[in-house]
Order: structure tokens, then C-alpha cells, then sequence
């Protein structure tokens, strides 16, 4: 099993509940592979820099979840045909265990990491 970091964006005109159904449609799709999710952080709605397909504006979902190598690739698969799903990064995630994430939010650490 490997670790893996995704980044979704999804269409704001596809999606209602600001990515809620299509991040547990996530973990039930990699659990059936045989993967395990670990973290899942809803970043809401971001302006483009750019339009993406005409639009301005997307919902971001942030992944941390382990999977089997060989099956990631199909992983990629199901979602790029998606029509919710702008965008999508899957990166292999090898940060530190002492080093905290970007996401999490400041109260959520302990005094000695601060």
C-alpha cells in the first residue's frame, strides 16, 4: 500500500452540497479497491485564476487515503470521466510525520508543534 495526496475540483453547477457526496462517493470508490481514506478536507469554492471549461469558480476536496499502486492508475480512470470533476491531481504523498499539514487548522495542533 502506498500513500497518496488528490486534489478534486469540482463543478459548482454539478455539485449542491459543496462536495459532501462526492467525498463520501470517494472513500466508498476506494474502499471497494481496496484502498482506505485518511483524511478528506472540503476547501469550498475558489475563483480561477483562469476559466477551466467556461467556468470561474470551482469546489476543491483534498484527499489523503492509502491504495495499492497497480489499481491508483484506474482510480484515475473512474474520475476523469466524471462530469463533475474539472480537475483532478494525484500525487504520491511522502511528507514527514513531524511536519504538519497546510491544511490543518492552527487550534488543531498541540502547543509543542507551534
Amino acid at each position: 500500500m502506498k500513500k497518496y495526496e488528490a486534489v478534486y475540483i469540482l463543478d459548482l453547477r454539478k455539485v449542491e452540497d459543496e462536495g459532501k457526496a462526492f467525498s463520501e462517493d470517494f472513500a466508498k470508490k476506494i474502499g471497494e479497491m481496496g484502498g482506505t481514506v485518511n483524511e478528506t478536507v472540503l476547501m469550498g469554492r475558489k475563483q480561477f485564476a483562469r476559466e477551466i471549461n467556461r467556468r470561474k469558480a470551482g469546489v476543491y476536496v483534498n484527499f489523503i487515503f492509502e491504495m495499492d499502486p497497480a489499481v491508483e492508475k484506474n482510480l484515475r480512470e473512474v474520475y476523469r470521466l466524471d462530469e463533475r470533476v474539472l480537475r483532478v491531481l494525484i500525487v504520491n504523498y511522502d511528507r514527514p510525520e513531524q511536519v504538519r499539514s497546510t491544511l490543518a487548522p492552527i487550534e488543531a495542533m498541540g502547543e509543542e508543534q507551534r
